[in-house]
């Protein structure tokens, strides 16, 4: 299983982005999908989650500025962020707890990571 995330970059503050994060390989089933987020000399925290059914979970930090979704049948995971700061400025990865084959447990899965950098 791959996750290939994608939609990264630099951006003026209170301005959008939209990440993508799609995977791929042998995948039965996909459970919940998820972003997290790195900055530099911080621990990796969570951002947001999104089950099968669609149920959503987000940091307080980013409440009512980003959004994620997902697209079911193309196994892809989205983040959209507006009105940035710089202090969302970090490497964002995308997690997905995947079911390679019918009937054998979910393994977590990561995306290799994509910069996001907010900056006038």
């Amino acid at each position: 299983v791959q996750l290939q995330a994608s939609g990264g970059g630099l951006v003026q503050p209170g301005g959008s982005l939209r990440l993508s994060c799609a995977a791929s390989g042998s995948i039965f089933s996909i459970n919940d999908m998820g972003w997290y987020r790195q900055a530099p000399g911080k621990q990796r925290e969570l951002v947001a989650t999104i089950t099968r059914g669609d149920m959503t979970n987000y940091a307080d930090s980013v409440k009512g500025r980003f959004t994620i979704s997902r697209d079911n049948p193309k196994n892809t995971v989205f983040l959209q962020m507006d009105s940035l700061k710089p202090e969302d400025t970090a490497v964002y990865y995308c997690n997905a707890d995947v079911a390679p084959f019918r009937y054998s447990r979910s393994l977590g899965y990561w995306g290799q990571g994509t910069l996001v950098t907010v900056s006038s």
